[in-house]
């Protein structure tokens, strides 16, 4: 029986911290704070995130990080992306090298443009194989996964070894995981539709119906189809899980953050009033900024995300930005 390492006791390492219990592996999830930890061991209850589950008895918690990693087999990364290579940095010393290491992050760092598993081979280099480095990404959120929705994902990874070995490991009668061995097109799709979601949320907020809203996840798709494919990805991946699957949930559910931070921004709030009221991390809204870093170094064009890069950062008002979008010039829409 596995040993896992769960690094982060944030929402989504809470409901994988259920799902693993629940088919009693021997979970430890390292936290942060002391008081999460402690009521997760005495109350088998996150105090902080989707406080409403009950964590089975096989999930216990430490905020020594060193404990947290004594004996494990699998180590998941359930950190904001931005955080990955910090975090990582503190786990490398206390990895023996045999551990199949998987992140559930979705983002691609700023600057360096890695996605979360090409951060893990980075810092891990030297005790790791990029062999053993994977990821779980797919349509999943976590106050679902915590109750038992049923919900599909993807692993993919380096080695089909740990893929393989992902799959196995997480799959659960309610929680069912599929191969995909493009992990490059399954880390954009997930990095990209956070991108989306903050499209989709300015256009509920902004009341711009659901033909805009229809017309956004469409092209969308192909934006992370044109940065995908630029990096080698194949298209198949994007009418996926981790492509279409992931843009659909987080494009119009109720639990997205993504889409809570676009809804507020076409109610007319700023970025920073909205992040300061938020305890949990919407990723797309770092990912703009990375992926339009991306594209100008590329000259790819992409002009939803050029959009919502320039909202967020720039100041623009959305309906500017609407204007600009609905005024290029005419194209053929198979072209991507």
């Amino acid at each position: 029986m596995k040993h896992i390492t769960i690094i982060g006791a944030g929402s989504f390492g809470t409901a994988m911290a259920v799902v693993l219990g629940n088919k009693n592996y021997p979970v430890t999830m390292w936290a942060r704070e002391d008081h999460v930890a402690e009521g997760i061991n005495s109350k088998h209850v996150n105090p902080e995130y989707i406080s409403d589950v009950t964590l089975p008895k096989s999930v216990s918690s430490t905020s020594d990080i060193v404990n947290a990693l004594k004996d494990a087999e699998m180590v998941l990364f359930a950190t904001p992306s931005h955080a990955i290579r910090d975090v990582a940095g503190k786990v490398k010393p206390y990895l023996s090298g045999s551990e199949i290491v998987v992140t559930v992050s979705k983002g691609i760092e700023k600057d360096t443009l890695m996605t979360p598993t090409q951060i893990l081979a980075d810092v891990l280099e030297g005790t790791l194989l990029e062999d053993q480095i994977g990821v779980l990404t797919g349509p999943s959120h976590a106050e679902e996964v915590g109750h038992f929705k049923p919900t599909t994902v993807v692993a993919s990874a380096y080695s089909k070894r740990a893929a393989q070995q992902i799959q196995e490991t997480f799959l659960s009668k309610m929680f069912r995981v599929y191969l995909n061995y493009d992990i490059t097109g399954a880390e954009i799709g997930g990095a990209l539709k956070n991108i989306m979601a903050i499209a989709a949320g300015i256009v509920d907020g902004a009341d711009l119906g659901d033909n805009a809203k229809a017309a956004l996840m469409t092209r969308g798709l192909h934006e992370m189809k044109r940065m995908g494919t630029s990096l080698g990805a194949s298209q198949d991946t994007f009418s996926g899980l981790t492509g279409m699957g992931d843009l659909i949930v987080t494009c119009t559910s109720r639990h997205s953050r993504n889409r809570f931070v676009g809804y507020s921004i076409g109610q007319g709030k700023s970025l920073d009033e909205i992040i300061s009221g938020m305890n949990m991390v919407a990723e797309g809204v770092k990912t703009a900024e990375s992926v339009h870093q991306w594209a100008e170094k590329n000259s790819v064009e992409m002009p939803i995300t050029e959009a919502v890069y320039r909202i967020l950062f720039e100041g623009v008002n959305p309906k500017d930005a609407v204007d600009k979008l609905m005024s290029r010039n005419a194209k053929n829409e198979i072209m991507i």
